[in-house]
């Protein structure tokens, strides 16, 4: 099954054109989204009374279609709106709809609230009195639904226009969009839900989907699975979480590079102390390993920089995170081999590329076209980039992972899957999802070790 697709609000009309050039009716569309809306709230809400608040628009057409079936299915339905309908499919759904309209102002709660206001495409916030009113309508709804996008809500970028209501679902229509997935919106979003409408969407930017993963082959051994080195520096606790991430991950085999000497981690990860980095050099040489990850326990000192340097010549697929990033700084675009996983959070992607403008996905793509990489820009919304223009964005994290050593976790993730993949898109995407899996098993009040101890589960659930 193709994941879910993400479109900007440009990308959605284009969308939209094409079913219309192709001989769609433009009220036919706006009859599948809004009968494809009614459906779900029918099914959520059943016989609870329902106020539709309609906008101006083609989303408030949306709600005057999902009014009058919600009716016909037997709902006590109550319509509020803004003022006459503007556009020629909006007009003719408000006009098959043959009850009363409120203005909003004066419209009474309901036990549940539709929002159907504004949805792709604002480009400015709601007037203040518009923003409260619908807050007071929302909070005193006992479900409420967003049509499209809660209104006040930016389609590309996930900016709060203005004051905006927690939903505790919001009704994707025909694609998810941008901000259903990036913060600050997303999290006012509650239960997302995508009503397919039937256009044809292209596949380039999605949701990130569960992966399918591929136990083992019978001949398999632990250099066909893959060999993975993690170059640490002088503080092993780091490098042993990523270790131990890449160990479980999949791969065959897992050896550290550390500058100190360390106990910690487990006994199948082969450890070797290497201070000389002509030592270095000739064991990151080795033509049987598939990844190399290199930054987390790193540090920043003298040293760092030559063990680093020794990495980003070694010619292996490469993962570079945390103090890699740092000393990385502003030489990404030329010192970065191509091809490479990139693991930034928001301070290493700005440190790394400067302030870029646009959203999150339109910064996550200029970082890893500038690389030639793959960039993971992390964070409660992280997007995962390729310099051909793939982006799959996920959304929902647990907010437990605020805390130290998940991102070497991860990291050791990224590394682990690309050297059983050799596919740093594909590597990228299957580590983000498992570290969510696994901080979901891990559920409340965890720490980055008990990630490792939840990995295995995560991974058996994809076989």
């Amino acid at each position: 099954m193709a994941p879910d697709p993400i479109l900007t609000a440009a990308a959605m009309r284009a969308a939209e054109q094409a079913a219309f050039d192709a001989g769609v009716y433009p009220y036919e569309l706006m009859e599948r989204a809004g009968a494809a809306a009614a459906q779900i709230i029918w099914r959520a809400g059943h016989r609870r009374d329902a106020l539709i608040l309609c906008g101006p628009g083609n989303n408030g057409g949306d709600g005057f279609v999902i009014a009058r079936i919600l009716r016909e299915l037997g709902v006590p339905v109550r319509v509020a709106s803004l003022g006459d309908s503007r556009t020629e499919s909006a007009q003719r759904a408000r006009t098959l709809w043959d009850g009363p309209v409120e203005p909003l102002a004066d419209a009474a709660p309901a036990a549940q609230l539709v929002d159907a206001l504004f949805g792709t495409g604002l480009t400015r916030g709601l007037d203040a009195a518009v923003a409260d009113r619908l807050g007071e309508l929302v909070a005193h709804a006992s479900h409420s639904y967003a049509i499209d996008l809660p209104s006040g809500v930016g389609t590309d970028d996930g900016r709060l226009l203005s004051a905006v209501p927690k939903f505790d679902v919001t009704i994707a229509l025909g694609a998810f969009k941008p901000a259903h997935l990036l913060q600050p919106a997303a999290s006012l979003m509650g239960k997302l839900v995508r009503a397919d409408i039937g256009l044809a969407m292209p596949q380039d930017m999605h949701v990130l989907a569960a992966p399918q993963l591929r136990a083992p082959v019978a001949a398999a051994h632990k250099y066909s699975r893959g060999l993975v080195g993690v170059v640490g520096g002088l503080m092993p606790g780091a490098a042993a979480l990523a270790a131990t991430a890449a160990a479980y991950s999949g791969a065959g085999m897992v050896r550290r590079y550390d500058a100190s000497p360390c106990e910690s981690g487990p006994h199948a990860i082969v450890h070797q102390q290497i201070e000389d980095v002509t030592v270095l050099s000739d064991a990151l040489s080795d033509p049987r390993l598939a990844a190399v990850l290199v930054g987390p326990g790193l540090g920043r000192e003298d040293g760092a920089q030559v063990r680093l340097d020794a990495v980003l010549s070694c010619g292996r697929p490469l993962v570079l995170d945390a103090d890699a990033l740092t000393l990385l700084a502003g030489r990404a675009s030329t010192h970065v081999p191509a091809g490479s996983i990139l693991t930034p959070h928001e301070g290493e992607f700005v440190r790394l590329f400067g302030d870029l403008p646009g959203s999150k996905i339109d910064r996550a793509l200029a970082g890893a076209r500038m690389t030639r990489s793959v960039v993971v820009y992390k964070g409660a919304d992280s997007v995962i980039a390729a310099p051909d223009g793939r982006v799959a964005v996920a959304g929902g994290a647990s907010t437990w992972l605020s805390t130290a050593g998940t991102g070497d976790v991860l990291a050791g993730l990224a590394a682990g899957r690309l050297a059983v993949t050799g596919d740093p898109f594909r590597a990228a995407c299957e580590a983000v999802w498992l570290h969510g899996e696994a901080a979901r098993r891990a559920g409340p009040a965890f720490v980055a070790d008990d990630l490792l101890a939840a990995l295995p589960a995560a991974i058996g659930s994809r076989l």
